[in-house]
C-alpha cells in the first residue's frame, strides 16, 4: 500500500479519519493511498479539490494542484508534453548514471545507489548534488506531473534495517528537489526496502541494480 508522504488540514482529515499514516517529514499524520492519497495544500481550492480527488478514488494530488490552478493535460497534449519533458531529462541526465526510462506516458528515473549515496548512507553525495538541480530544473519547467520517489535497497541485512535505510533515501531526495524549486505538493514518497529487486540478489552486480532511488513522473491528466 502507497502512502502520501504529505500533511494534511485537521477538517479535511476528519472528514476521511481512520485511513492515515505518518508523515516522514513532520510526523503529521496523513491519508493512505487506498483512500486517494494525501489532501494536498492549504487554499480552500486545494483543500477541495483533494477531497474530491479521494472521494471519487483518484489520486488527490491531482484534484489538489488543479484546484490550486496547476492546468491538466487533454489528449494528444499528454504525449506531446512528455515527450519534451523526456528530451530534456535525456540531455540533462547524460553520462550521469542516472537511466531515463519511458513507459507509455510516464516517465522513470533510475538513480543506482552507487552514484546517490555512500554505502549504508542517506546523505546525497557532493558530486550528485548537481544532477538533481537539473533534474529539478526540468520539474519545475513541466509543471503539470505529479512525482514519485521510492527507495529500494538489496536484500542485505534485516528488513527492518532496509525498509528505513529506503525511506531515509526517498526523503533526501525529494528534500533536495525541494530545497531546489519543485512543489512538494507533488511529491509522493516511500521506501519499499527490498520488496521489489529488480536483479538477483544471489550476486553482487543484482545487489548493486537493486539498490536504487527511482523516480516517477506521471502526467495530471484532466
Amino acid at each position: 500500500m502507497k502512502t502520501k508522504a504529505l500533511a494534511i488540514p485537521f477538517v479535511a482529515a476528519l472528514a476521511l479519519a481512520g485511513c492515515t499514516t505518518t508523515d516522514p517529514f513532520t510526523g503529521q499524520s496523513q491519508l493512505s493511498r487506498t483512500a486517494g492519497g494525501a489532501l494536498i495544500g492549504a487554499g480552500g481550492g486545494a483543500v477541495g479539490g483533494a477531497i474530491l480527488g479521494a472521494a471519487t478514488g483518484g489520486d488527490a494530488r491531482v484534484g489538489a494542484l488543479i484546484g490550486a490552478g496547476i492546468g491538466a493535460l487533454a489528449g494528444g497534449a499528454v504525449g506531446n508534453y512528455m515527450d519534451q519533458q523526456e528530451a530534456e531529462l535525456r540531455a540533462q541526465l547524460q553520462g550521469t548514471g542516472v537511466s531515463v526510462t519511458r513507459v507509455g506516458d510516464q516517465i522513470q528515473l533510475n538513480m543506482p545507489s552507487n552514484v546517490t549515496f555512500g554505502v549504508n548512507q542517506s546523505d546525497i553525495q557532493p558530486q550528485f548534488q548537481g544532477v538533481l538541480r537539473s533534474v529539478a530544473l526540468v520539474l519545475q519547467n513541466y509543471n503539470q506531473t505529479v512525482v514519485d520517489i521510492i527507495g529500494h535497497t538489496d536484500s542485505t541485512g534485516s528488513q527492518g534495517y532496509n525498509m528505513t535505510l529506503s525511506q531515509q533515501r526517498a526523503n533526501a531526495v525529494a528534500r533536495n528537489l525541494a530545497q531546489n524549486g519543485v512543489d512538494s505538493r507533488r511529491f509522493f514518497v516511500e521506501g519499499r526496502g527490498p520488496n521489489q529487486p529488480i536483479a538477483s540478489n544471489a550476486t553482487e552486480d543484482g545487489r548493486s541494480q537493486n539498490r536504487r532511488v527511482e523516480i516517477q513522473i506521471i502526467p495530471i491528466r484532466s
